[in-house]
C-alpha cells in the first residue's frame, strides 16, 4: 500500500521584528504563538502597519498576553477609540504557558517577542525566552561583529 505524501508549503509573510532584542538579550529558546485580533486589527497587519519594539509578553491568571505592541488603527474602518498599544492574547498550550510562567518567575527570564507575521494567513508572534544582557556583554558582542567584519574584509581581498 503507498501512502500519499502531500508536501506542506507553508507561506510566511514577515511583518515586522525586533531587531534590538538580539543586542539587549542573551535568546535561549524561541516559541510560536497566535494571536487573538478583530477584524480591522488584522487588516492593519496586512498593511505592515506595526511595531513590536517595545512590547514583551506576561503570564497572568493562566493566560499569555503580549503587552504594549503598537497595531495601528485600519485607516478604513468603522471602529472608533481602539487603543493601539491595547494587551493582546496568545494561544499558547497550557502546558507552555506553565512553563514558561515558572520559568520567568524563578529564573529571571523575559518573555520577548522576535517576530510578526503571517503563517498560512494567520497572525502570528514568535516570542522569545531571553535573560537581560549587561553593559559589557553588549559592548563584548559590538567588539567580537568589528573583528569578524574585519576578517571578512580580510579574506575578500585576498581573493
Amino acid at each position: 500500500m503507498l501512502l500519499a505524501i502531500k508536501e506542506a508549503v507553508i507561506s510566511i509573510k514577515l511583518i515586522c521584528q525586533n531587531k534590538r532584542a538580539a543586542h539587549d538579550y542573551h535568546i535561549e529558546e524561541t516559541f510560536e504563538a497566535g494571536l487573538v485580533l478583530i477584524g480591522s486589527e488584522v487588516k492593519s497587519l496586512r498593511m505592515g502597519k506595526a511595531s513590536i519594539n517595545d512590547s514583551y509578553a506576561k503570564i497572568s491568571w493562566g493566560e499569555a498576553f503580549l503587552i504594549n505592541a503598537h497595531i495601528s488603527p485600519y485607516p478604513y474602518s468603522s471602529e472608533e477609540n481602539v487603543d493601539p498599544t491595547k494587551a493582546r492574547k496568545l494561544l499558547l498550550h497550557k502546558k507552555e504557558i506553565r512553563r514558561l510562567f515558572g520559568k520567568t518567575r524563578e529564573r529571571g527570564y523575559s518573555l520577548i517577542p522576535l517576530k510578526l507575521y503571517f503563517r498560512d494567513g494567520k497572525a502570528k508572534v514568535e516570542l522569545a525566552l531571553a535573560k537581560g544582557k549587561k553593559l559589557h556583554d553588549k559592548r563584548e558582542d559590538l567588539k567580537r561583529k568589528a573583528e569578524e567584519r574585519e576578517i571578512e574584509r580580510i579574506i575578500r581581498r585576498r581573493r
